[in-house]
Parts: structure tokens; C-alpha cells; sequence
């Protein structure tokens, strides 16, 4: 996913509404291309930046313990955004935002991050206000050429690049997601683990993997983690533990499979 800011002087609003920009969804990619063509070339007084969350990225914040959902993600992002045009010597006065969640929490979110600077967050921002528009015609065109040339850093072997558009509404995209999906490992790191469109098909043609610890209480598990871990078999000297502690002390997953802890191979 790629995110992008867009700032002009409150003076040149008129200017950068005469380069007709519009809502990218809106326009076709000849159309974006050139436009951002336009935005690129006004760098007189027209600036932009992008912020870049990687398929990876994405994947591990919203399924990692400590989850971090997606609205969260872009709301960083977004702040991340307006920090780099402040640190980089922007004199902003007023802030435009296509909201993500509720508008109102959102603009009052942004308004406490950044006090004295007008905020202001719509739904559909990017077809209200110009500065918006231009905004997302730099990052939807930052995401298109990054899907087109993207490198794996798997070693795969004949993938076929023409993945689509890498929307769920695409057929290009569906069939490729259906051709390289793997049973047990998933999609290689080009693919979000944490769409929908791509979990449910891991999980209607995926390998069902069970985990031993699945079936255990997650408190009872917890505290049977803090109090030992699987590494402490290994690690305590031979023959010093008493018999008896050792055997209470056993993990599930040794006495299902009837092992024991030997002082001598």
C-alpha cells in the first residue's frame, strides 16, 4: 500500500486546481501518468511524498502477537506523512485528508498530533479537494509501478508476471493467486497474508497445520511458558536435576511421544 502527501502554497490553490487533477480511482493510467507528469514538472511550487507499507510489512503488523489492524497502519502513515513535510521545512497551515474510520475521531486524532494546523477529514476526500487529488495520483502511480516491476526475493522459477492489477475484482489476479498459491507455505512475500481475498484461499485449498499448544487454556499456556520453555531441557547440567522434578517438570510434548531426557548419548 502506498500513501502520499501532497503540499502548494494556500496562494497557488487555484494553480494546482487549473493541472485538473481528480480522484485517481477516477481516472484511467494514461490519464494518471500524465498528470503526475504535470505534478512532477510544477516543482516550483507543488511538493509530494510517498510512504510505502510493503505486502511483507502489512502481513506481520496484522498478524503478529501484538496485532496492529489496518486503519491503525494508515493513520501512521498519514501522520508519518505530515511529520516529514513539517521536519522538512513546510510551513503547514492546513491539512486535507481522505478519512480512514469515522472522520470525526480521525480529524480530532490529527488535530491533537498537530495543534495549530486546520484539519480537516472527509470520506472521499480525493474528489473534494485538489491538493487531495494530486495526492493520490502520485501514490496510486508509485503502486502501479511498483506491482509492474516487482523483484521476488524468493527463488522462484517461472513465475508468470502478469498478475493483473492486484485487486480482488481483477481475473488476471484471482487466477494468478489460484495458480501459485502452495498448500503449506502460502504466497511468496508479493502477496498480503492478511487480505481476505488471499486468507480465504489459503484457507479452503491450504494444509490444515495443527499446533500442539492449540488445545491448551492461553492462560495455562502462558504461565506453562514463563516457568520453563523447551530450551531448559537442553541447557541443565546431567545428571544434577532430581528425577522426580524432571518428570513433573516434563512438557506435553515429550511424554505423548514417550521421551525422556537422557545424561548420555
Amino acid at each position: 500500500m502506498v500513501y502520499g502527501i501532497c503540499f502548494c502554497p494556500v496562494s497557488k490553490k487555484e494553480a494546482l486546481k487549473d493541472l485538473k487533477v481528480a480522484d485517481s480511482k477516477t481516472l484511467s493510467e494514461a490519464e494518471r501518468e500524465n498528470l503526475f507528469q504535470k505534478l512532477d514538472e510544477a516543482k516550483g511550487f507543488i511538493g509530494w511524498a510517498l510512504h510505502i507499507l510493503s505486502p511483507n510489512t502489512i502481513s506481520s503488523s496484522m498478524l503478529q502477537r501484538t496485532k496492529c489492524n489496518l486503519n491503525t497502519l494508515s493513520h501512521d502513515a498519514a501522520i508519518g506523512l505530515v511529520q516529514f513535510a513539517l521536519d522538512s521545512g513546510v510551513q503547514l497551515t492546513e491539512v486535507f485528508v481522505d478519512t480512514v474510520g469515522p472522520a470525526e475521531k480521525y480529524e480530532e486524532k490529527l488535530s491533537k498530533q498537530f495543534p495549530g494546523i486546520s484539519v480537516t477529514v472527509r470520506p472521499k476526500a480525493d474528489s473534494l479537494f485538489p491538493v487531495v487529488s494530486a495526492a493520490s495520483i502520485c501514490a496510486k502511480v508509485a503502486r502501479d509501478h511498483a506491482v509492474k516491476k516487482w523483484t521476488f526475493l524468493e527463488e522462484l522459477t517461472e513465475v508468470d508476471s502478469d498478475y493483473g492489477s492486484g485487486y480482488p475484482n481483477d481475473p488476471k489476479t484471482k487466477a494468478w493467486l489460484l495458480k501459485y498459491l502452495d498448500p503449506l507455505f502460502g504466497y511468496p512475500q508479493f502477496v498480503r497474508f492478511s487480505w481476505s481475498t488471499a486468507k480465504a484461499l489459503i484457507d479452503s485449498k491450504g494444509v490444515t497445520v495443527h499446533w500442539d499448544d492449540d488445545e491448551e487454556d492461553g492462560e495455562k499456556a502462558a504461565q506453562r511458558q514463563a516457568n520453563r520453555s523447551m530450551l531448559s531441557y537442553f541447557s541443565a547440567a546431567g545428571g544434577s536435576t532430581n528425577q522426580n522434578q524432571t518428570q513433573n517438570q516434563t512438557h506435553r510434548f515429550f511424554t505423548e511421544r514417550r521421551l525422556k531426557s537422557v545424561d548420555t548419548l
